[in-house]
C-alpha cells in the first residue's frame, strides 16, 4: 500500500470514523466536540485532530478546496485506516426556499470531468454516497426538527462560474446546490470500498447577491450539526 504523501500522520493516529470538511477553521471548530483531542496533522494546512466523542474515536480532517484536494485526503485517509468519512462542509443553495443555516443531505453528486476523469477514465458515473449512512443522518437530522433538504448536488471545479444563471440551470436539473467536493468524496470512496455520505450547511442562495457566510458566522450551526453527525456516525457498522 502506498504511504501517504501530505497528511503525516502514523497509522492509529486516524480514526476509523472520520469527518472532513473543506475549511480549516470549521475542522478547528468541530475538534472541540472530542475528548483528548488532538493534532495528528498540520503539514500542507491539512489540519486534522483525532479524538473520542460517546467512546468512539473520530478523527476531524480538512480537505482543502476542490476535487483534487479531496482525492488527496481521502486517498490518504483510506490509507491510514478510515473506513467511514462524513464531508461536513457548506454550500449554495439553487432553490428560492433555501436560507442560510438550512441543509442539504446529498443522495448522489453530478459533476463535469476534472478530478474523476482521472479515476473513471472519462467514463461519467453516478457518484452515490452509502445509503445507510445517508438515512442515519437524515433521521438524526429529522429528530432534531431542523430544516433541510435532501437530494441529489452538482460538484463544480469553478467556483466564480456559480452564478444565478448557472444555480437556475442546475435547478431545472433537479439538483438542490451546489459545492466542490461530494462527488469527488463519493467517487473515490466507492472505488477504495469506503463508505462515504454528506451533510451540507447553506452558507448561500446562489439566486441572491449575497456574501457567503463563513466559519466564523456558522460556528452556531457548525457545531450542532458536528453533534449530530457524530451521534450518527456512533450508530453506524463499520
Amino acid at each position: 500500500m502506498p504511504e501517504p504523501q501530505h497528511l503525516r500522520a502514523k497509522r492509529g493516529d486516524i480514526a476509523e470514523r472520520v469527518v472532513v470538511s473543506g475549511d480549516p477553521a470549521r475542522v478547528v471548530q468541530l475538534s472541540r466536540l472530542l475528548k483528548h483531542s488532538r493534532m495528528v496533522n498540520e503539514y500542507r494546512g491539512f489540519v486534522a485532530y483525532t479524538g473520542e466523542n460517546r467512546r468512539k474515536r473520530f478523527t476531524f480532517a480538512c480537505h482543502g478546496i476542490g476535487g483534487p484536494s479531496a482525492a488527496i485526503v481521502i486517498e490518504e485517509l483510506a490509507m491510514l485506516g478510515a473506513r467511514i468519512i462524513v464531508r461536513l462542509g457548506t454550500c449554495g443553495g439553487v432553490l428560492k426556499s433555501m436560507q442560510v443555516g438550512d441543509l442539504v443531505v446529498a443522495t448522489r453528486a453530478g459533476y463535469l470531468g476534472g478530478t474523476l476523469d482521472y479515476y473513471f477514465k472519462e467514463k461519467r458515473q453516478t457518484t452515490k454516497p452509502d445509503k445507510g449512512l445517508t438515512e442515519l443522518l437524515i433521521d438524526s437530522i429529522k429528530y432534531e426538527g431542523i430544516r433541510h433538504y435532501v437530494g441529489p448536488v452538482f460538484s463544480t471545479d469553478a467556483f466564480y462560474a456559480e452564478g444565478a444563471g448557472f444555480a437556475s440551470e442546475k435547478a431545472a436539473e433537479g439538483y438542490k446546490a451546489i459545492e466542490m467536493e461530494c462527488a469527488t468524496v463519493f467517487g473515490v470512496g466507492m472505488l477504495r470500498g469506503i463508505r462515504t455520505a454528506c451533510v451540507l450547511i447553506v452558507a448561500d442562495n446562489l439566486l441572491r447577491a449575497r456574501p457567503m457566510a463563513d466559519a466564523e458566522a456558522l460556528e452556531e450551526q457548525v457545531a450542532g450539526v458536528g453533534k449530530l453527525v457524530l451521534r450518527s456516525l456512533s450508530r453506524a457498522s463499520q
